[in-house]
């Protein structure tokens, strides 16, 4: 088996789950996210609150949008007006266990769909949330 450097960590974020699961709150340590939690109403819940989908697919967007505007920065390709779009689907998979699928749309006026598909290629490869998710959870990305 090949070993692997461990990775020399930029960055921390903590995060706090409390209550009765998703149902509970969740608190980040500098307190600048703070939510009650509720099940969606899709899933027998009462819904008006946030849920570990939502924040997920929130954080996957901001994340693969930093990339995308990263890598066109590098081709000096402008992004003004782009943005990312994150579906964050969840559902049973064989055996009865819970997973995730994700759906990005990325929308890059001013470029042609080629350049496009490039740009949103070339982001998928260095996104911290694509490279944590790759080969365990179906992730699309579409340009539109």
């Amino acid at each position: 088996m090949q070993e692997t450097k461990p990775m020399k960590v930029l960055y921390t974020a903590e995060a706090l789950a409390t209550g009765d699961g998703r149902s509970g709150h969740t608190r980040s340590s500098d307190g600048l996210v703070d939510f009650d939690l509720a099940l969606p109403p899709e899933l027998g819940g009462p819904g008006g609150k946030t849920n570990p989908e939502e924040l997920f697919a929130a954080g996957y967007a901001a994340c693969f949008h930093n990339a995308l505007k990263r890598v066109a920065d590098r081709r000096k390709l402008g992004t003004e007006g782009s943005t990312v779009a994150a579906r964050v689907g969840l559902g049973i998979i064989e055996g009865g266990v819970f997973n995730l699928q994700v759906q990005l749309d990325v929308h890059i006026p001013g470029v042609d769909a080629a350049t496009a598909e490039e740009l949103a290629e070339a982001a998928h490869k260095v996104c911290p949330y694509s490279n944590a998710t790759r080969n365990n959870i179906e992730v699309v990305v579409r340009t539109v």
